[in-house]
């Protein structure tokens, strides 16, 4: 986030988005305090605190209390305030402001704002951080179009986990990388924290606030009960109509498959196509589902972790749900992340960008199979193949890079 805040010259709106407990805001306040030291002023707005008042900042003009239902005025007097302390200040001023969408119609206000700016030669350079996908956030209103730069922060790696919890690899894979779910975790002894933790403080702020608060959802409990089922797939082709018929709520495929892409641009889990040159026929194939965190598989299952350790089946799944997720989560911007189908052949994951396709198999067990990936290579010849687990790279040496990295290593 520094790099770009420094390098953005034209001063664009710079949109931080990503799912809830990724650090958004802890990589925000870490920027304002190195700016601070380069001698820019920095202003952090968290707009979801009732009790924040903006008075503590230098340069502020008035006492303006964000209170419980923040609204298009309070948002106005504290961009004013921002933007007469940014002509204060030799480098102008950075103005953060966290979770936006608690702002009614907020693109239009910030659209107009930052138009004024420009025309007036503020030096003020807004940064917005919200726990949705960039286009959930501002739904069908294109009136921010050219005028912001986006920066998707994504779900805590294993080494960023591991260095800061302490966890091993099998405990990354079980608790998941939300990190406001281990501050208290030293041992297997918090599991019940953990569990209502993420249900609680996580996943239902995702489904209320940043699914149904933003954007119009007709099933409301046909969502919820599909939030509750789909983790239990991850790792599983499913189809469409398989999955209705285990919903209590009466939908239609179109239906679950819009529902599903909510739930990706939240964060949670996203629908894996078939990869094949021709991408479109893809797009026809029954999805495969993966979790973005393995949080919400393992605390869907009510296992402990010693219990799902023990279920290798479930274990394996979720194992090879972690490497999908480690893919989808460290992937380039134009790097795709399929499955791959040619029956009796199968290969759990496809990482595609341009000339360069890898195909990996995730073994949780010692099985040496490789069948899928013979199949694969025998059709797409200049594709390279890796297996993840016991005999092929080891989980925590997978976890130690990024998809295009591993998508650029040498054969």
């Amino acid at each position: 986030m520094l790099e770009l805040i420094l390098s953005n010259t034209g001063m664009r709106i710079i949109a931080a988005t990503g799912a809830r407990q990724t650090g958004k805001t802890t990589v925000a306040i870490q920027a304002c305090n190195r700016l601070a030291k380069l001698g820019f002023a920095c202003w952090y707005i968290p707009l979801d605190d009732p009790e924040y008042d903006i008075s503590g900042h230098t340069g502020a003009i008035n006492s303006i209390r964000v209170g419980k239902n923040p609204d298009a005025e309070t948002l106005i007097n504290i961009w004013k305030n921002a933007r007469e302390a940014s002509l204060k200040s030799d480098r102008g001023l950075v103005l953060v402001l966290d979770e936006i969408q608690t702002i009614p119609r907020w693109s239009n206000i910030v659209k107009g704002l930052w138009d004024s700016d420009r025309r007036n030669g503020f030096p003020l350079r807004p940064v917005i951080l919200g726990s949705a996908a960039w286009r959930m956030l501002i739904g069908m209103n294109e009136s921010l179009a050219g005028r912001f730069n986006t920066l998707k922060i994504t779900h805590w790696s294993f080494r960023e986990i591991a260095d800061v919890f302490r966890l091993s690899v099998d405990e990354y894979i079980f608790f998941g990388g939300y990190s406001g779910s281990l501050s208290n975790k030293q041992n297997h002894t918090r599991v019940d924290y953990w569990r209502d933790y993420v249900s609680n403080s996580i996943v239902k702020p995702a489904i209320d606030r940043d699914i149904m608060g933003l954007t119009r959802i007709r099933k409301p409990a046909l969502m919820r009960q599909l939030i509750d089922l789909a983790p239990h797939y991850s790792s599983q082709l499913i189809s469409y109509h398989k999955l209705l018929g285990q919903l209590q709520d009466r939908g239609n495929s179109t239906t679950i498959a819009h529902y599903l892409e909510l739930l990706s641009d939240a964060g949670l889990l996203v629908s894996l196509s078939r990869y094949t040159p021709t991408p479109h026929l893809g797009k026809a194939s029954s999805p495969k589902l993966n979790v973005l965190n393995t949080a919400l598989m393992t605390v869907a299952s009510g296992y402990s972790f010693p219990e799902i350790q023990n279920n290798r089946p479930l274990w394996g799944r979720i194992v090879e749900s972690a490497v999908g997720a480690h893919l989808l989560n460290t992937r380039g911007i134009v790097t795709r992340v399929h499955y791959w189908r040619d029956p009796p052949h199968e290969v759990d994951f496809v990482v595609s960008r341009g000339p360069h396709l890898l195909g990996i198999e995730v073994k949780s067990g010692h099985s040496s199979r490789k069948r899928g990936l013979a199949a694969f290579k025998a059709r797409f010849p200049n594709a390279k193949t890796m297996t993840v687990g016991p005999n092929g790279i080891p989980i925590n040496d997978f976890f130690s890079l990024t998809t295009d990295e591993w998508l650029e290593e040498e054969k």
